[in-house]
């Protein structure tokens, strides 16, 4: 049976997830991280993709971004993954695949839910036991949306701008979201809706998406994990 094509119109945030085959090690040392970072500027910059988050984790990547353009994040995506899997077979004396299949993404309701997956994302490495505060974590977007770091990958939403006039003020507001912690309804939330590829949003805007794509998306209440007893991936 033939695949779906992926929803991915313009201006509309998208949640993407790209994990190692078998949870391989997709990033050994801290050349890996750089790469990875330098293709998807470039690339992003390319297809006129904005990243607003992100982390490099040890065995997968987590975005956060507004395509400019119809399909420009598997754009982004194709030619990024092709890149990366070629520096690092070349790198480890290895040959085959790097990723597990195709990316995952899903589309994100801006006003309900965008601020909340910067939270899921910027909170991996925590979560992971990695690191106890996500400022500790250099592979991530934290120390830029938070401290201020200077970055040319980072374009900040404009839900993330309306947390202050100031940038120390937007800075603060943005590092007090974090002492609010995702419960484990957000949590299974957010990983249902990236690992079946449906829609993080209300029915009003699961509605409005339909009407834009064409496409019928049959989630049942969107953006609710009510009745949600399934094993889910851990990410």
């Amino acid at each position: 049976m033939a695949r779906l094509t992926r929803l991915s119109p313009a201006n509309i945030p998208q949640h993407i997830i790209q994990r190692g085959n078998n949870r391989q090690v997709c990033f050994a040392n801290e050349q890996d991280y750089e790469a990875y970072i330098s293709w998807l500027k470039g690339y992003a910059k390319k297809y006129q993709v904005e990243v607003h988050a992100w982390v490099l984790m040890t065995n997968h990547v987590h975005l956060l971004c507004t395509p400019k353009q119809d399909n420009a994040i598997s754009q982004m995506m194709q030619s990024l993954g092709r890149c990366y899997v070629r520096y690092f077979n070349k790198a480890y004396q290895r040959t085959g695949t790097l990723w597990e299949g195709r990316f995952k993404a899903c589309l994100v309701e801006e006003e309900a839910y965008l601020l909340r997956l910067y939270q899921y994302i910027e909170l991996n490495p925590v979560r992971a036991g990695m690191v106890v505060q996500p400022a500790d974590y250099y592979w991530s977007s934290y120390q830029i949306n938070a401290l201020g770091k200077g970055s040319a990958l980072c374009t900040p939403h404009s839900l993330y701008l309306s947390l202050g006039n100031k940038t120390a003020d937007r800075q603060l507001n943005y590092q007090d979201l974090f002492n609010n912690c995702l419960t484990e309804g957000h949590l299974e939330q957010i990983r249902r809706t990236i690992n079946k590829g449906i829609v993080l949003g209300n029915e009003r805007f699961c509605a409005e998406v339909a009407a834009l794509t064409g496409r019928r998306l049959a989630t049942g209440k969107c953006g609710r994990p009510v009745g949600w007893r399934k094993e889910i991936e851990r990410s």
